[in-house]
């Protein structure tokens, strides 16, 4: 995914030799040039305030500790987990709401974007290829803006990081066909709505989205002598039975075998895509059962006997049991635990969280809070010990820098660049969050060169696309991150070394060694 070309290298040593310091784990300091404290002790209420904003959120924006140091932790974290208590800024509304794409539909966006906006037979090659490429000119942009503004300044901000965590796990690749057209949707009214509800309610959702049923080719399949079991849509696929058992709720391990994935399979024919509807423009048209497509025999599902009059149903039944098996329960455990606290699960942890995942039901947000309440979650070796991923780092770095994102092409760009561009990843298992698939020389120069950007005040995201800086006027020019404010927004997340290296630069450098340490490089 990463692209090829070579970049120019900042001619800042100190920034190069601080960055060589992450290839090895060092203990993190308070902002004083005290020893390192002990492995043993608690940490501070500063180092608390990071730690939540780190982990719950994409890192402080300015204001944010100082907000913790009023109200507590257990205030930010209550809150962050009831995001409907947050209101949205005006401003932060308004501009989602002028977006077009934010209020489509899955069919609105097929017939305006999808086969029956395309030129006619009779166009030119020109005509034609244009016709087809106006999603990505117009439609994709529109997505990528609503996601980047809310990462970047929401104040919900869990409800972000759990979206990106949800939509990741349950992985569609916007470069597939009609998928495209059905991103926003997908993430807007499946994902988002139930980040922090109900795992079973938001497995529903994902599964009779058009987005999924595309991507892993379930609205092509038919029970073997269905009915309509003819052309393209002659034959059962297995795919999204099989990643819905390996990926999605009971993993590799999860005690199914190959005969429950083509019993899930049957039970899933006739879950369809309702393209004729969306063609006739129906605006409720998405998801349809083709009771004519099903395979009404009996099936053996994880052990239980499944077949119903109402092959729907029998649909439902299983996302049931595949919801509620003790094998998902570890499951979505273990990724949270090495989402939010480290790349090597806490086996005890693990066990904690699948119990909760049981007693309550699937109840997402009381196994967050049993993960948050947990002793691992606040020991000191997992503080400042994780990795930032690209998205992580550039999402972070626009709300430490107090960079508006009015352009949203050059993110794209880094964020290609960085090889995690937005709904980017081809295959259904999602990107991965370790550090030893991020930590590169490669990565780590991008990453420099893209925090020098940031820190001069002319980097092309803070102004509209193709406006030119001398052609604002001077109230609306983009400012140069002022770095004394950068450090108060960051708190004790930079080492003794690093604030004297920091001090010691010329003051136009200091914004980028700030972005640029390894401080900052992890979370």
């Amino acid at each position: 995914m990463r692209a090829p070309s070579r970049i120019p290298l900042l001619p800042v040593l100190s920034l190069v030799l601080m960055l060589a310091s992450l290839s090895a784990p060092a203990p993190s300091r308070a902002q004083t040039a005290q020893p390192d404290p002990s492995p043993n002790l608690p940490l501070s209420a500063d180092e608390r305030a990071l730690h939540v904003l780190n982990r719950l959120a994409y890192g402080p924006a300015p204001g944010d500790l100082a907000q913790i140091r009023r109200e507590g932790v257990k205030a930010y974290i209550d809150a962050q987990l009831n995001p409907a208590s947050i209101p949205l800024p005006a401003d932060l509304q308004a501009r989602l709401d002028s977006l077009p794409s934010a209020t489509l539909t899955p069919s609105q966006a097929f017939v305006q974007y999808g086969p029956p906006s395309f030129a006619a037979d009779n166009a030119s090659v020109e005509e034609k290829n244009r016709s087809r490429q106006r999603a990505a000119r117009e439609l994709t942009p529109q997505t990528h803006q609503a996601r980047i503004w809310l990462a970047a300044q929401s104040p919900r901000q869990l409800q972000e990081v759990m979206t990106e965590f949800w939509f990741n796990h349950f992985n569609v690749f916007e470069g597939k066909g009609w998928d495209r057209y059905w991103i926003a949707d997908f993430e807007n009214k499946a994902i988002r709505p139930n980040a922090l509800g109900n795992f079973r309610q938001l497995l529903g959702a994902v599964a009779h989205h058009p987005a999924m049923l595309f991507y892993l080719d379930n609205w092509l399949s038919s029970g073997v002598g269905a009915p309509e079991a003819r052309g393209r849509f002659k034959g059962l696929n297995e795919n999204y039975a099989r990643e819905l058992m390996e990926l999605h709720t009971l993993g590799v391990d999860g005690g199914y075998t190959q005969s429950d994935v083509v019993a899930m399979a049957r039970v899933l024919s006739g879950w369809t895509i309702d393209v004729q509807g969306m063609q006739h423009g129906r605006e409720d048209a998405g998801f349809v059962f083709n009771p004519r497509r099903h395979d009404s025999g009996p099936k053996v599902l994880l052990g239980q006997t499944l077949q119903m009059a109402d092959g729907a149903r029998e649909g439902e039944r299983a996302l049931d049991l595949l919801a509620a098996h003790p094998s998902t329960a570890r499951f979505i455990s273990t990724k949270l635990v090495e989402y939010f606290v480290s790349d090597q699960p806490d086996p005890a942890l693990v066990d904690r969280l699948a119990r909760r995942y049981q007693a309550s039901g699937g109840d997402i947000k009381a196994v967050l809070r049993e993960l948050f309440d947990s002793p691992q979650f606040w020991d000191r070796k997992n503080y400042q010990s994780q990795f930032k991923t690209p998205y992580q780092y550039v999402i972070s770095s626009l709300r430490a820098s107090g960079t508006p994102v009015r352009n949203v092409k050059p993110v794209d760009n880094i964020l290609y660049q960085l090889g995690m561009p937005l709904y980017g990843w081809l295959t259904p298992e999602g990107y991965s969050y370790a550090q030893s698939v991020w930590l590169n020389p490669d990565a780590l120069l991008r990453r420099i060169n893209f925090a020098a950007t940031l820190a001069n005040g002319r980097t092309p995201i803070a102004r509209e696309a193709g406006v030119a800086i001398a052609a604002l006027p001077p109230s609306e020019r983009p400012q140069a991150p002022d770095p004394r404010q950068m450090l108060e927004t960051l708190g004790p997340a930079f080492s003794a070394s690093a604030l004297e290296q920091i001090d010691a630069a010329p003051h136009a450098a200091q914004a980028g060694l700030i972005l640029g340490s390894p401080g900052f490089m992890k979370r």
